[in-house]
This record gives C-alpha cells, sequence and structure tokens, in this order.
C-alpha cells in the first residue's frame, strides 16, 4: 500500500509517495540520495542510522518513513551549514573520536541530543548517554573526548550570545 508523506529534513521539505512498509533509513538514503545515514544492523542496535526526529535522536532503521509523515528531521548532512561543521563534528576531528568513520554520523547525531538535554555531562553520563551506539574502532575514549570538547565549545557559544 501506498501512502503520500510530507517531511521537512534538513530545512528542506519533501513530499514523497512511499510503501507501507519502508523503513526511514531507506527513504532517508536511497530516496533523498542522504547516504550519511549509514545501515548497520538492521535491529536498532548499533546505532549508525541513528537521526534527530522532532529534535529527538532516534535509530531510524526500525522506524517507518510513514510514521515520520510531519516530522521535522536531522541527518548529519543538515547538522551544520555546508562548508562549517557542528561542534561535534570539528570535536570528532580534533579528538581523534573516529577510525574506520562508520558509526561515526550516528554517535554525531545521539551526542547532539545529548548535549542539547545536559550540557554538562560527565564521563560517565557521556558513556551512558551513547551505550545505544556502537563503535568497533576507537575504545570510546576519543570518542567521549569529542564529546566533552564539544560540550565545553557549545558552553562557551552560548555564554558568549
Amino acid at each position: 500500500m501506498k501512502h503520500t508523506i510530507s517531511m521537512t529534513i534538513n530545512g528542506a521539505p519533501v513530499t514523497a509517495e512511499v510503501d507501507s512498509r519502508l523503513l526511514l533509513v531507506h527513504f532517508i538514503r536511497e530516496n533523498l540520495d542522504l547516504t550519511g545515514t549509514h545501515i548497520g544492523c538492521d535491529t536498532s542496535n548499533c546505532g549508525a542510522c541513528t537521526i534527530l526526529l522532532d529534535g529527538k535522536s532516534i535509530k531510524s532503521c526500525t522506524y517507518l518513513a510513514v510514521r515520520a509523515d510531519g516530522a521535522e528531521i536531522t541527518t548529519i548532512e543538515g547538522l551544520a551549514a555546508e562548508g562549517t561543521n557542528h561542534p561535534l563534528q570539528q570535536a570528532f576531528h580534533d579528538q581523534h573520536g573516529l577510525h574506520c568513520g562508520f558509526c561515526t554520523p550516528g554517535m554525531i547525531m545521539r551526542s547532539v541530543d545529548l548535549l542539547k538535554n545536559n550540557p554538562n555531562p560527565t564521563e560517565e553520563e557521556i558513556r551512558w548517554g551513547i551505550s545505544g551506539n556502537l563503535c568497533r574502532c576507537t575504545g570510546y575514549n576519543n570518542i567521549v573526548k569529542s564529546v566533552q570538547q564539544a560540550a565545553k565549545e557549545m558552553q562557551s557559544e552560548s555564554e558568549s550570545v
């Protein structure tokens, strides 16, 4: 069965006809060609597919596209203005918070939600906050350092405004 859905993705309105069983991750990657959202496990275990839906991080590999009708979605491609980096993207670069890069988009999107709700997390809170996202390369230490750096930078930015 086909459904017409409309949403805003990375600030742009999108309307499409989709099959009722189409997963949101496949809609994002295949219909919109936004391939920064990765498919890892198809079970919501790894978190590589994490996006923001109405400001909250979700795993898009088990979320139906039809459920996102009317939603505001942000993918890694829409996190910062073109040619710039979000503080988390820059911190992952600065702190070597990525190796192969496969988990990085989902890890960053989860961390955006974490820092929105807890702008000054402890190391333990960061580790718990990203625990639903798996990285097979880094051992997480540099990911935690990345989130800590971004938290400091984002606090400095908000204090100077």
